[in-house]
């Protein structure tokens, strides 16, 4: 299994009364108030510090995002970041920019561009996230009307890769993108292009287009194994309903984990800032999460059958409740075995091929978040990584330059798992 250090970036030093005071952590907290350009000119040295840590210990692969106006994760700008780690990784992680929201570039040949030089940097290292975006970002901070969202990510998708892939200069004629010369240069070093990474939380088109184009998709979600059981037991329906191989590599799945030395002492440090995370970081009104028409009525309504975990999540945080966050999955906590007990679990149960380690979470400060990079690199993955080796599946989705760590002999490993 591929491990993934995944950064939100979020702003760790929200006040006290913050989800009583604001209505919302996306779209409106008023950024002159709350948001301190010095703590963030801290915290961006942070996280990257704790990326490129991630990259010596060992990981897969380092992992960031897109998104805007909020304190959830404020990583405007993924390839920013990518780019300067392309030259400050030097073990050879993947970079996995999941990803660039596609429907907010006009034209998307913006993102064919960066993303060619960032395969080029990396000496082809990137992996290309490709999401349709929040309703947050994409309808309510960059104006697109809800239901454009598919269709312009569905646009940018052709052209990029047509971009990626045909001689140029070529003429693209689209509804939203009408270009009379497609010549980036340069194009990626990856060939035919980078691959592909579909990240969403549960919309069956995304599904489809996974198996049509045999991109890989992972479910991006904080509320655990026990909810995300429901969405990936649909997408492999789909799979099986497409005639798509069960190949666990083919998908991912995030997860917030924390690690200590006992499953007693990671509840005593780690325990305030999962509930900060929970209370403030996800303090989202349901009139921006999904504004009409961003949803299509199939994916709406698979939505509706599988129901919305949110509320368990935030009640347990908001009486700080860890036995309840543990128990229904929303993390994984505990001393390395127990978390790699869990994660095998997990795995297996979701077959994913991916996880997506979420290890900074909501304001854990620097020092803890880097104690938490570290057990989990030097205890966790190696209890973890050869799970699937049995099954002798091949991760056709990997950044061909990244460096190749699957041959690295596992430790103990966990019930279940082959070593």
């Amino acid at each position: 299994m591929k491990s993934i250090f995944f950064h939100l970036m979020p702003y760790r030093d929200l006040p006290a009364d913050f989800e009583t005071k604001y209505d919302s952590i996306w779209v409106t907290p008023p950024n002159s108030e709350l948001c301190d350009p010095k703590k963030v000119a801290q915290y961006y040295q942070w996280n990257l510090d704790e990326l490129e840590l991630a990259d010596r210990l060992g990981f897969d692969g380092v992992g960031v995002n897109e998104h805007h106006q909020n304190g959830y994760g404020f990583m405007a700008s993924p390839n920013l970041m990518a780019a300067a780690l392309a030259r400050r990784t030097p073990n050879g992680s993947a970079l996995m920019v999941l990803g660039n929201t596609l429907a907010l570039y006009s034209p998307a040949t913006r993102v064919a561009e960066e993303f060619a030089m960032l395969d080029v940097l990396s000496n082809g290292r990137l992996a290309a996230g490709f999401p349709v975006g929040t309703s947050m970002d994409v309808n309510f901070c960059y104006g697109v009307p809800p239901t454009q969202t598919r269709p312009r990510f569905r646009e940018a998708e052709e052209l990029i890769i047509q971009a990626w892939t045909r001689p140029g200069p070529f003429s693209f004629n689209g509804e939203y993108n009408q270009l009379r010369y497609v010549n980036p240069w340069p194009q990626p070093l990856q060939k035919p292009h980078p691959p592909v990474w579909l990240a969403g939380g549960g919309s069956v088109e995304t599904w489809e287009l996974a198996g049509t184009k045999d991109y890989t998709y992972s479910y991006l979600s904080f509320f655990g194994a026990k909810f995300g059981k429901r969405l990936m037991d649909g997408f492999w329906a789909k799979m099986d309903e497409m005639g798509v191989d069960r190949n666990p590599f083919r998908a991912g799945f995030a997860q917030l984990i924390c690690v200590s030395e006992t499953d007693e002492s990671a509840e005593q440090e780690y325990l305030e800032h999962c509930s900060y995370f929970f209370k403030k970081c996800l303090h989202i009104p349901s009139y921006f999460f999904e504004a009409p028409g961003y949803r299509t009525r199939k994916s709406t309504e698979f939505a509706i059958k599988t129901n919305q975990p949110g509320a368990v999540a935030a009640a347990a945080a908001l009486e700080k409740n860890w036995k309840t966050l543990t128990e229904e999955g929303f993390i994984v906590a505990g001393s390395p075995a127990t978390v790699a007990d869990r994660l095998v679990e997990l795995a297996r149960t979701l077959r994913v091929g991916n996880l997506h380690a979420l290890l900074q979470i909501g304001s854990m400060p620097h020092a803890l978040t880097e104690k938490n990079i570290t057990l989990f690199a030097e205890e966790v993955i190696p209890r973890i990584r050869h799970i699937w080796d049995a099954e002798g599946w091949t991760h056709n989705w990997w950044p061909s330059g990244a460096t190749d760590r699957s041959a690295v002999a596992g430790g103990t490993a966990p019930a279940g798992a082959q070593a």
